[in-house]
């Protein structure tokens, strides 16, 4: 009986995917956190090499033949083992390796064993082309990602780079496998006018907003990622947070949910529903009982009064927190306006603080100075962080204004417009007309060491009341 070539190459992808593996692990003996990080470069190849197949296939750089077990025209055994290969093998294998010479040790296996995948991979002329955009695409920055995962290093980059793999995996893998699965077609988003176009990029904003600043929040105040291998060290209730437990998986469950109906494929939107399930099922009770173990009693007041998939309509506070302060130039009257805005929407956790009177040191004109620690924010993040106090609505035009793209650009307009910062001289004893052309609506009431001009609710409750 002959042997069947397309069997041979697409069983072999698997046996040389796990061969590298076993040597790997028995060369490296890896501990947990580096096993995590090869994961973590595999789901980054996930989206990243289907994505490749579709472009190699479009521009001729090479194709796939395959009858059964496809995923858009690419063999879902050869896309696991490529994905593999390129993401957790190198990761086992050269941890510490420049990757430079990695890439090149990936390319030397690449010439080899692509020429020899035919009938199943069929090369084009150009076919080196996509093989140096994929190694630049998909096997270097996974490997960056697996890098600073094993070493704990460049948070803020390992969770940008987390955010664009489960990004890929959320809104495109999956909807790829749901309508494989249920023998749909895609719709060319082309084909539609562009007002539809332009409408539902906005909707798919919405809960994308959510999530990001979620993940923000993680990074800034928690020194964590969303990743349960690499959570954060610190109980995260502010931003989003504050509002409602899982904004990230609230995030995903919409989005999947508006991406089908745009799609008009019912079974992406039931992904969304199996993912709410999983996520108040399993994962929910699992993650619970972890924050409970890590965070005790702050973690219960917490769950206690924000629930875990509808948001609150104002912030929550723990009783007897200290309020977040907002430094406002008082000889300043653009930044006295903004004080008083807050002051009278009733900020909640929010004192506003003359900018001269700080203890220690000078400020600029407008500075936000969290509650719990983390870091400061100055100009226009600073006043986004404030409207995460006032109420929902407010607080969703911070989350969205502090995007480091969308903050970039107001900021860039707010200094063209005369309000880039500037540095305001130390005063420690304000004088009392200076406080009250703050907030003109309410009296002023200054305390040592922290002085601070309380909002009319704060007043009412207390400094802990909520």
């Amino acid at each position: 009986m002959p042997i069947d070539p397309y069997l041979v190459v697409r069983a072999g992808s698997l046996y040389v995917a796990v061969l590298l593996t076993a040597a790997a692990w028995m060369w490296r003996r890896p501990g947990r956190r580096a096993f995590s990080g090869a994961v973590l470069a595999w789901f980054w190849n996930l989206p990243a090499v289907l994505a490749l197949h579709l472009a190699a296939d479009r521009l001729g750089w090479w194709n796939m033949k395959a009858d059964g077990g496809v995923l858009l025209g690419m063999p879902v055994d050869v896309y696991l083992s490529w994905a593999w290969l390129w993401g957790a093998v190198p990761a086992l294998a050269f941890p510490s390796l420049p990757i430079v010479l990695v890439a090149a040790i990936a390319l030397a296996f690449d010439l080899a064993l692509m020429p020899a995948a035919a009938p199943v991979l069929r090369l084009g002329p150009a076919w080196l082309i996509g093989e140096g955009i994929g190694l630049a695409l998909c096997l270097i920055p996974s490997q960056l990602l697996a890098r600073w995962t094993v070493r704990d290093a460049r948070l803020a980059g390992r969770a940008a780079l987390q955010v664009v793999a489960f990004s890929g995996l959320l809104l495109f893998v999956l909807p790829a496998v749901a309508i494989d699965v249920s023998g749909g077609a895609w719709l060319n988003p082309v084909d539609r006018p562009v007002w539809q176009i332009s409408l539902w990029v906005q909707l798919l904003m919405v809960p994308a907003i959510v999530g990001l600043s979620a993940v923000q929040e993680f990074v800034m105040r928690g020194g964590g990622t969303p990743v349960p291998f690499d959570p954060p060290q610190r109980l995260v209730v502010t931003g989003p947070y504050a509002y409602v437990r899982n904004p990230m998986q609230l995030s995903a469950v919409v989005l999947l949910a508006l991406l089908g109906l745009f799609l008009r494929n019912p079974w992406v939107a039931a992904a969304g529903i199996m993912a709410h399930l999983y996520s108040t099922g399993i994962a929910g009770w699992d993650e619970d009982e972890d924050l409970r173990r890590r965070f005790g009693d702050n973690w219960l007041a917490y769950a206690g009064n924000v629930r875990p998939w509808v948001p609150r309509l104002r912030p929550w506070r723990r009783p007897g927190d200290l309020p977040a302060r907002l430094f406002v130039a008082s000889g300043c009257g653009m930044c006295s306006e903004v004080g008083g805005w807050f002051a009278r929407h009733h900020a909640r956790g929010l004192a506003i603080v003359p900018a001269e009177t700080h203890e220690s040191r000078a400020l600029t004109r407008i500075t936000f100075e969290p509650a719990g620690g983390g870091p400061e924010a100055t100009g226009v993040e600073a006043v986004a962080r404030a409207l995460e106090h006032v109420h929902l609505g407010w607080a969703f035009a911070g989350w969205a204004l502090r995007l480091p793209g969308v903050r970039w650009f107001a900021q860039l307009l707010t200094d063209a417009s005369g309000g880039e910062p500037r540095r305001i001289e130390i005063s420690h004893v304000p004088h009392p007309s200076a406080i009250g052309r703050l907030d003109p609506a309410v009296s002023s009431r200054i305390e040592d060491p922290r002085p601070v001009v309380r909002t009319g609710r704060d007043r009412q409750q207390g400094s802990g009341g909520l």
